[in-house]
């Protein structure tokens, strides 16, 4: 009986954590040769970026993050926009956050290209 009662705190505490995940939540890898100072995600429908996700931190290269979202948010399509250390801008598009669960950025011969893993 004990066993049965500790399986269904174990499945009820499991289904809680999960309506707190959001739809798009992503581990994001930098393998862009670069420091990122600054990470920006935005529905490929707005023309404005949204907060730096990092805050004060940075992202060295070879070093990952974990990003997660809020539950209300429903859009899909998103663009992904990092500021390196020099202040540069590199930006990748339409990638849908719905399905990716890790996104690995790189960035060679000026042409930003990203790795996405789905479920």
């Amino acid at each position: 009986m004990k066993k049965l009662f500790l399986l269904s705190v174990i499945c009820m505490l499991l289904s809680v954590n999960f309506l707190w995940a959001g739809e798009q939540d992503f581990v994001l890898v930098n393998e862009t040769g670069l420091t990122i100072d600054q990470l920006f995600c935005s529905p490929t429908t707005t023309e404005d970026w949204e907060e730096d996700v990092l805050g004060a931190e940075t992202l060295a290269d070879g070093d990952s993050i974990e990003i997660e979202f809020s539950t209300d948010e429903d859009a899909c399509e998103w663009d992904l926009k990092i500021v390196d250390e020099e202040g540069d801008e590199i930006i990748w598009t339409k990638i849908n956050l719905c399905k990716a669960t890790k996104i690995t950025l790189y960035y060679e011969d000026g042409k930003p290209t990203a790795q996405i893993e789905e479920d």
